[in-house]
């Protein structure tokens, strides 16, 4: 159904927040997604974002091409299909992307990754919404752009991919997950 391709960069986190970050502008466009202040990984936060940027020297980006295959790329599918499909790919390759994630911060002792996406740990039943404390804290990671990075600039600038999206009944020819490592 599908294939994976890997890309990495390095960056330092001064000239990510110089070139790619613009808190302002992506805490409107959250303000817009049916997750703000409704998951604990999106904004609204508690902390100043530019400031837990600049806790960290360096940022280890990954981004991973779900690349589908001809009998799915770029063609119509039916709203169920298209459900099965984001399940057996996105979300499988998401998962292992979050577990590979954790083993490179026990790896290197003061990082953090950086998520792919929104959360998913409770299976869109978060305890924020209800005033609950977030029941995975120690799982639980914010996204690039939920920090304010422009994913979409970084991986053009960074690794040469543009993104595509998907259209009404129709698959795009690939996906993208981009997620990171914050280093000190």
């Amino acid at each position: 159904m599908y294939t994976t391709k890997y890309y990495h960069s390095f960056i330092s986190v001064s000239d990510y927040l110089e070139h790619y970050v613009d808190v302002e502008a992506f805490l409107e466009k959250c303000q817009e997604c049916p997750n703000y202040d409704k998951i604990w990984s999106c904004p609204p936060y508690d902390f100043d974002v530019r400031e837990y940027w600049k806790q960290y020297e360096t940022l280890e980006l990954t981004a991973v091409k779900i690349i589908f295959d001809e009998k799915y790329a770029g063609k119509p599918v039916s709203q169920e299909d298209a459900q099965r499909i984001i399940e057996d790919s996105l979300w499988n390759v998401k998962a292992d992307l979050s577990a590979e994630l954790l083993e490179k911060e026990q790896a290197n002792p003061g990082s953090v990754s950086l998520s792919a996406g929104s959360c998913h740990l409770c299976h869109g039943q978060c305890g924020k919404a209800d005033g609950k404390p977030c029941r995975f804290p120690e799982e639980m990671r914010y996204s690039i752009e939920a920090l304010g990075g422009n994913v979409g600039l970084t991986i053009s600038k960074l690794m040469g991919i543009e993104l595509e999206w998907m259209e009404e009944g129709k698959l795009p020819h690939y996906f993208v997950l981009v997620c990171g490592l914050l280093t000190q």
